[in-house]
């Protein structure tokens, strides 16, 4: 039986999107069945992060009734990607409503919903649809105080909280740490992801930060993450420096451009 997965935040911009998309490819490198649900219909982004810009499907149409769910799920890597449509009239007739039935049927070890922001109608929408909901946040006040809030309307859904994850962190002293973080929310913090320019570099080339640099820190913590929803204990494997130097040179010769025109994007819009 799937474990369905909210991730949520209060606010937009803490690296939501980008935690499920390397969450899922942690996960995968475990040995588990990943499928990730872009849940965001209004503004989504996550099949960005798998190079996915166009589909002739997705939960949009599904939620709609004009699709069935089978006909909306893509892969990558052995990843199932249900997007949400980039296109302002695919908002026409979706049910957000349906979203828990659909969800229900995804045949995965592990199914991550990628939630909009806040509490408006598409994330309580998660809300309804999760057994168990992570939360994600900055290291500062107004983004943990979010998650307060956010938390007690999950309750109200009797979801089971598994804790926060921390995104960005610079171990600055105005920064909140990790046991005020806990006292503030009484919510474990399972995952301190260290802020990453490699993360920037690897979204120029449509990748993710652990396909990029597997090596760098943020990689490493989202694989510790993986590893503790897996239930895996994992080894810490220092790389070789053939690895390192193979890495190197391949990341030096990765092309960076766009893989699509964005005049041919925003023509789908």
């Amino acid at each position: 039986m799937a474990r369905i997965i909210g991730i949520a935040s209060g606010k937009g911009g803490v690296g939501k999107t980008t935690l499920v998309a390397n969450l899922a490819f942690a996960l995968n490198r475990l040995g588990k069945k990943v499928t990730v649900v872009d849940c965001n219909l209004t503004t989504p982004h996550l099949g960005f992060l798998f190079d996915f810009h166009f589909y002739p499907k997705s939960l949009n149409d599904v939620l709609a009734g004009r699709s069935s769910l089978e006909d909306a799920i893509f892969f990558k890597e052995g990843i199932g990607i249900i997007p949400a449509s980039i296109k302002v009239e695919d908002l026409i007739d979706v049910k957000i409503e349906n979203l828990r039935e659909v969800i229900k049927s995804i045949d995965s070890d592990f199914v991550l919903l990628d939630s909009a922001p806040g509490l408006g109608r598409e994330a309580l929408g998660v809300l309804s649809a999760a057994q168990e909901i992570l939360f994600v946040a900055v290291p500062y006040m107004n983004s943990v105080i979010d998650v307060v809030k956010c938390e007690k309307v999950a309750r109200s859904f009797n979801l089971v909280p598994l804790g926060i994850v921390l995104n960005m962190v610079k171990q600055q002293p105005h920064e909140l740490g990790k046991r005020e973080v806990e006292e503030i929310t009484r919510l474990p913090v399972l995952a301190e992801v260290p802020y990453d320019e490699e993360i920037g570099k690897a979204l120029s080339f449509n990748k993710t930060i652990l396909n990029y640099n597997p090596f760098s820190p943020s990689s490493l913590e989202f694989t510790r993450l993986a590893g503790k929803l897996a239930g895996i204990e994992l080894e810490e494997k220092k790389p070789s420096i053939f690895s390192k130097i193979l890495l190197e040179l391949r990341n030096r010769f990765l092309v960076r451009k766009p893989s699509i025109k964005p005049e041919s994007l925003i023509e789908k819009i």
